[in-house]
């Protein structure tokens, strides 16, 4: 099988297992919350991916001197919503409270207990911790763990962004100029990310993830085109470049963001610990892909090249896929 013949096989396996994946900036953990209205009576909001097996499933528990009443279901986003009443004959506080039904390979969920006295409590829910006990004084820490958690996850399973990372370091190659871009990307991202989620300024979601994709397109053209000893503009001004795609992917760390949700009261440790997760995230796919370099360079270096190229046509052919797919989707 020849070169090209090969490149043509990956890059169609690439888009059979990426085909479902077209809004793949989208973080949709199911997400559980109480608000105790006033004593003993809670207000609870149940929302289920109808994609990942939360929705058909997983169902909330209570402890057993607990009587839940769900009050109106609803479809809206490709969730599946159910709004109700909890009332509790005495605190919650020391109870067990999560999923029922939670398998491996499932979504994950986040828990958000607000009780009227104290701050918020926040559980990241897993098949192996679906249930969970109700703190007697919750603190930010609980929080803190969840969101660094939630962060590195979209990084890692949110496919457009890792292949944007990828794509950056293959096109630059040496640590000095991908830290310096990386760098950039991280202060774009961020300013955006924390603008946006606090309501000082935004974008409409579908048009950011049309163009996240055409972002990555972009990267994986500049990998191709690049010719020994005559440096592109991308990478003369790479931590430019960075900086202004990076800005652009921060509107879509903000709206996965929204798609979870944020405790009150406790918005900023929030925020800034989503988005330690997203950095811890970055800094292992940049790891991982500059040593991966590195050591093809070292065992077979006339591979090294061929290699960059063929990543790059997959990289390109997959976004081109989410492009499309996002602009009449």
């Amino acid at each position: 099988m020849s070169q090209w013949r090969l490149v043509a096989v990956m890059i169609g396996c690439l888009l059979v297992m990426f085909s479902r994946e077209a809004q793949a900036d989208t973080l949709r953990p199911g997400y559980l919350e109480l608000i105790e209205r006033e004593d003993g009576h809670w207000r609870v909001t149940w929302k289920a991916p109808l994609a990942g097996g939360l929705a058909s499933h997983a169902r909330p528990v209570f402890p057993g001197h607990c009587r839940y009443n769900p009050t109106a279901t609803r479809l809206e986003d490709a969730n599946l919503i159910v709004a109700g009443d909890l009332a509790c004959g005495r605190p919650l506080a020391g109870e067990r409270v999560g999923l029922a039904g939670m398998q491996a390979g499932f979504t994950d969920a986040l828990l958000r207990i607000a009780a009227r006295a104290g701050p918020v409590q926040v559980e990241r829910l897993t098949a192996e911790r679906a249930v969970v006990t109700v703190a007697t004084v919750p603190d930010r820490w609980q929080v803190a763990k969840a969101y660094v958690a939630l962060g590195g996850e979209h990084i890692l399973a949110g496919y457009d962004h890792l292949l944007f990372v990828v794509a950056l370091v293959l096109l630059l190659g040496r640590i000095r100029p991908v830290v310096k871009a990386v760098t950039a990307f991280t202060v774009a991202h961020s300013v955006t990310l924390a603008g946006t989620t606090l309501g000082l300024f935004g974008l409409p979601q579908a048009p950011v993830e049309a163009m996240i994709a055409l972002s990555i397109l972009f990267l994986a053209v500049e990998i191709v085109k690049q010719v020994p000893g005559a440096s592109r503009l991308s990478e003369r001004a790479s931590w430019i470049v960075a900086f202004l795609f990076g800005l652009l992917h921060g509107f879509g760390f903000a709206g996965a963001l929204r798609e979870i949700g944020l405790p009150e009261g406790e918005v900023p440790t929030a925020l800034l610990t989503f988005n330690i997760g997203v950095e811890t995230g970055q800094l292992i796919i940049v790891a991982a892909t500059l040593s991966a370099m590195a050591l093809l360079n070292w065992t077979k270096p006339a591979l090294l090249r061929p290699m960059v190229v063929a990543s790059s046509y997959l990289i390109g052919s997959t976004a081109a896929f989410w492009f499309i797919g996002r602009l009449v989707g």
